[in-house]
This record gives structure tokens, C-alpha cells and sequence, in this order.
């Protein structure tokens, strides 16, 4: 089956959301994403949990796949790049990075980039707290701005890798990870398959993209 995404507005602004967990918006050449959590394999192998060792590679080369599809002039990453501490996983990404020395590569710092600047510098990440961009305001948790004013821009964040369970008739059920468009702010959907899901509360005013196999597909009736 062909991969299926979809094609969203949102404040005059064109957005393509890819089965590959990603946003692409056209009017600025700009591929979104969120949570990659590089390097957590590594810490889990390094503790002794058996974890596969190429998942990481994989998804570099997934993330390669959609540089090479849409050919955005810059890739931003909403927060939780690296996980936490140096390990050698780390050298992974920067060799990926050496890839594609004419994209401009932004990282909004999450929770879990704690390495020193140094690293980020070598690598020629540019790391922002938060970027204004257009009507949006790009941040990692959009709980830390639960008080911003709209004035600051509608809310593009990750953190909490978001998903919604969809019930069947004869009390089966399935989590999907999701796109999540709230009043004020949305949600991309965890990159990294090795994160975890939560699932959200959805009100009638949410708009929500569920991520089925290689489609994306416009949830309703969620409520």
C-alpha cells in the first residue's frame, strides 16, 4: 500500500503531515519534528536491556528518507533530540548530520538535551529555548506556556508523544499515535519508536490525525 499522508491549513499556513511522524510546511521549506530521543538505546544497553542496535540508525535513515522526499531548506527538531547523557550513539548523529551540511539544523531545546553547547556547536545544531516562526510559537512542552498569550503564536510542541485509543464494537481497542491540533496549541507525535505513548483527552473543539501503518487519517466522532 501507498504511503497515504495529509495535507493540512492552519492559519493560512500548509502543512503535510507524513506517516513518518513529521511535518513538512510548504511555505517554509521546513521539515518539523519531535522527540527522536537518540541515545536512549544506547543507556538501555548500557544498563543490560536487550534492545536492538541498529533502531536508532533506522531511524536516521527514515529521517533521511523524508530530507531526500521533500527537500526542506531547514529541519527543526521540537525538543528531546539526544537523550540525556553523552554516550556513543551521539557520534551516530553527528555523522548523519555530516550528510546534509546545507540544511539548516535547529534544535528547541527539550528536557532531555542536557549535553553541554559544545556538542550541539560542533555538530552545527543551532539550539533555541523557543522560536518564533511565522504565526507559530515552536516550543517543546506547551504546558510551560499554558499562560502565553496568543499574541505569541500558536503553540507547535512535542514532549508527550501523543496517541488516542480507538474502541471497537466488541471491546477491542488500539492506540495509535496521533497529530493533535488543540484551540491553542498542537501536538507532533513522537519521531523516536522507542518512546512510549499517552494517550490524550480529546474535546469536541481537538482536531486529531491518527497514524495507521503508512497512512495518516483524520479521526472523528472521538468524543
Amino acid at each position: 500500500m501507498a504511503r497515504q499522508g495529509v495535507r493540512w491549513e492552519l492559519l493560512k499556513q500548509h502543512f503535510i503531515l507524513t506517516p513518518e511522524k513529521a511535518i513538512f510546511w510548504e511555505e517554509e521549506q521546513t521539515l518539523i519534528v519531535a522527540d527522536l530521543h537518540i541515545g536512549k538505546v544506547g543507556h538501555f544497553r548500557k544498563a543490560g536491556i536487550a534492545v536492538p542496535k541498529l533502531m536508532e540508525q533506522e531511524e536516521l535513515a527514515r529521517l533521511s528518507d523524508l530530507i531526500r522526499e521533500y527537500k526542506p531548506c531547514q529541519l527543526i527538531f521540537l525538543g528531546d533530540l539526544f537523550h540525556s547523557e553523552y554516550n556513543n550513539d551521539w557520534n551516530w548523529l553527528q555523522l548523519w548530520r555530516e550528510l546534509f551540511p546545507d540544511i539548516n539544523m535547529i534544535l528547541v531545546k527539550g528536557n532531555h538535551d542536557i549535553l553541554h553547547s559544545d556538542y550541539y556547536k560542533q555538530a552545527e545544531f543551532e539550539v533555541y529555548p523557543e522560536l518564533h516562526l511565522g504565526p507559530f510559537l515552536l516550543v517543546h512542552d506547551k504546558k510551560d506556556y499554558d499562560k502565553s498569550s496568543p499574541e505569541n503564536g500558536y503553540i507547535l510542541s512535542g514532549h508527550i508523544h501523543p496517541a488516542v485509543r480507538l474502541k471497537g464494537k466488541a471491546r477491542q481497542s488500539v492506540l495509535l499515535s496521533c497529530y493533535y491540533f488543540g484551540e491553542k496549541a498542537a501536538v507532533l507525535p513522537a519521531f523516536g519508536k522507542f518512546t512510549g505513548k499517552c494517550c490524550l483527552r480529546i474535546t469536541e473543539a481537538d482536531t486529531v490525525f491518527g497514524i495507521l501503518n503508512d497512512r495518516v487519517i483524520l479521526l472523528q466522532n472521538l468524543v
